[in-house]
């Protein structure tokens, strides 16, 4: 019975240790210094805490899931936020390798790069000292502003991030109730 016990003890902690390896379990802290770099810092860790938990447990019939038969299933719109996490990076010129091409990508490696990909697009936004460099410039002249990559790919990440809440609710298989939106954190 012991030995049962000690197992069970184990591979809990394993769990734990592999669930608490990717970012987002929870919102990282930071300093209450409200610039233009920690409040889109803190947009982003909005997105990544809310993908993870989001996208956390899925199982085959949740990614299968459609709506209405209609539109993408979750494992789709997965991917779409996959193709969101990595145009961030480029558009900003975020210098950040990814592990496979997407078409090799099994779901799970897929979710951690994406979780990695937002991670690496907040320490870029972190280590900028005027949002305005991260504007695309094309001959040396702005073509594409950064404010329309917080309302384009960052946004639509997001709106995309409350799809697979909601699919995985209608698909039988709710968002841990431990899960604090408001704190970006989750209860013992």
């Amino acid at each position: 019975m012991k030995k049962y016990i000690f197992i069970i003890i184990l591979t809990t902690i394993f769990n734990l240790n592999a669930q608490n390896q990717l970012p987002y379990y929870e919102i990282p802290t930071m300093e209450e210094n409200y610039t233009a770099q920690t409040t889109v810092a803190r947009i982003i860790d909005g997105l990544g805490f809310r993908y993870y938990w989001a996208s956390e447990g899925l199982t085959e019939k949740d990614l299968e899931y459609q709506p209405a038969g209609k539109g993408r299933t979750s494992l789709k719109t997965i991917e779409h936020i996959y193709d969101l996490s990595a145009t961030m990076l480029r558009l900003t010129n975020t210098d950040f390798k990814q592990a496979k091409e997407k078409e090799q990508m099994s779901f799970f490696e897929m979710r951690t790069q994406t979780l990695l990909n937002i991670e690496a697009l907040r320490n870029k936004i972190l280590a900028t000292k005027d949002l305005s460099e991260l504007s695309v410039k094309k001959d040396g002249e702005v073509s594409i502003p950064f404010f329309y990559i917080i309302n384009g790919p960052i946004a639509d990440a997001i709106w995309h991030t409350g799809q697979i809440s909601s699919f995985r609710r209608s698909s039988g298989n709710p968002i841990n109730p431990k899960v604090n939106h408001f704190s970006g954190t989750v209860r013992k």
